[in-house]
């Protein structure tokens, strides 16, 4: 693999000679010695290894055991013994966590240091979410938080800055560790600067990895110990980054972070963005893409439901063909897609707004944790009576999947409670779920069913509580 370089801890390095799906955690721990970023689950879920880093879109926390090397190129990373400053002096949050006393095993604690960091350098105050992917088994996270809360308004220390600086000044420079364009040389380990270098690139390399955020194919390293080479980098092709709006439609980029497109459906599309909030954790969210999320074709990713039902159009690309399909036709079987070999997802696009739209998230936790069951719906009425309806869930069927039946039951039918009802025996029409350690199928189904109830009385302006306990 080609040498990348990128910032460490405020010093330039560069790596040479590594495998091109070695992670970020194993080079720093055995590499360089900092040893201060843990490796706890090495599937992206703990914290322990989080670190910061910075490029041209803002400083951001990402999991380590999860990222590799060449994901970082032109960017800075800043580990916990990063955090303080350079002659000793430490963070706000460190001196908080301390005063506080929010470190008692102390394992997962540079993590936490590392996302407190992050998150008040970026002025967040929802501190719940900053913090929801890093754990901490001794349930010290009360005096975490407060000590979060305590350094609120702090100023950032003149070295946090420093990492953007560096990167703005590179760029301006046209410098080395701004990033570089496409590579010619031998597999593995190719980094397009374009979709269209991709595009040349896959057709003729179509049995290769497109990594992008690797939170799911970075576990085919860490756990399945898979080869997956030949590989392709995709952080490079900002093409696929992009966000447009035209016509009352988002066009998003395959390589749209999972953080980025919650932003941007946040204010028309409430009930999505909130769906999104629940994805994972800040560090996947940071990382992983819609692309990803789509391609991976898991009956339980979240972004599908939501999407499926919004009308979403799948854009693919093989080398210079385009293609345009609807993105539940995408879905085949259980990990199977309508994908031809070389064949890459390009973008999606779906309405910017719909008022309608409402998606409901069961799970045994609130945050980072899977999907039982999933369901989104986005119903139209006029003149009292249903006139159209989408509805598509995940978890329910082995990929994800629109529930027809239950559509076809209520088109046509007046605006009531009997109606949504009479329409919920229509699920065991559309979906046979399996029994698992999530749900059984019986509570699937039952649930599924209650989502329909619940979006009716909401949408009738009668919100259901989901924390209310009935009599």
């Amino acid at each position: 693999m080609a040498g990348i370089a990128f910032l460490l801890n405020g010093t330039p390095v560069r790596v040479e000679g590594e495998p091109p799906t070695r992670t970020l955690l194993d080079w720093l721990r055995e590499g360089r010695g900092l040893c201060g970023t843990k490796e706890g689950c090495n599937e992206g879920d703990c914290g322990a290894c989080t670190v910061m880093v910075t490029d041209a879109g803002g400083s951001r926390a990402l999991n380590a055991c999860i990222l590799f090397l060449p994901q970082l190129d032109g960017k800075a990373v800043r580990t916990v013994e990063g955090i303080a400053g350079p002659d000793g002096e430490m963070h706000p949050v460190q001196a908080a966590m301390v005063a506080h006393h929010g470190s008692q095993c102390g394992f997962c604690t540079p993590g936490f240091v590392v996302s407190m960091a992050v998150g008040h350098l970026n002025g967040r105050r929802d501190h719940d979410d900053v913090l929801a992917g890093n754990l901490c088994r001794c349930t010290g996270y009360a005096p975490i938080i407060r000590a979060a809360e305590a350094v609120e308004g702090a100023p950032v220390p003149e070295w946090m800055k420093e990492d953007a600086a560096f990167i703005s000044a590179q760029i301006l420079s046209g410098g080395e560790a701004a990033g570089r364009g496409g590579q010619t040389a031998p597999l593995p380990g190719f980094r397009p600067a374009s979709s269209d270098e991709l595009a040349d690139w896959y057709v003729q390399n179509p049995g290769a990895t497109l990594i992008a955020g690797a939170t799911d194919v970075g576990l085919w390293v860490t756990k399945a110990l898979r080869d997956l080479s030949p590989v392709a980098f995709l952080n490079g092709v900002t093409d696929l980054q992009q966000i447009e709006r035209q016509g009352g439609m988002l066009h998003v980029g395959a390589c749209v972070t999972i953080a980025a497109l919650r932003e941007a459906v946040a204010e028309r599309l409430p009930s999505f963005g909130e769906l999104l909030r629940r994805y994972a954790s800040e560090q996947v969210r940071n990382a992983a893409t819609i692309g990803g999320n789509i391609a991976n074709g898991s009956p339980i990713g979240d972004g599908p439901p939501a999407l499926i039902a919004l009308g979403a159009t799948l854009h693919l690309r093989r080398g210079d063909a385009m293609r345009s399909i609807p993105l539940e036709a995408f879905f085949l079987d259980y990990r199977k897609q309508d994908r031809q070999a070389g064949e890459f997802v390009a973008g999606i696009s779906f309405p910017e707004s719909a008022p309608a739209l409402r998606c409901y998230k069961l799970s045994k936790r609130f945050d980072q944790d899977i999907s039982a069951v999933c369901g989104c719906f986005n119903v139209t009425v006029g003149g009292g009576r249903v006139t159209a309806a989408r509805i598509a869930f995940g978890g329910m069927a082995g990929i994800p999947k629109r529930a027809a039946a239950v559509e076809s039951a209520l088109v046509g039918q007046p605006w009531t409670e009997a109606t949504m009802r009479a329409a919920m025996a229509a699920f065991a029409q559309d979906f046979t779920p399996l029994s698992d350690m999530r749900a059984s199928a019986g509570y699937r189904l039952e649930t599924a069913a209650n989502m329909l109830l619940r979006y009716f009385h909401e949408l009738s302006g009668v919100p259901v509580s989901v924390l209310e306990v009935q009599p």
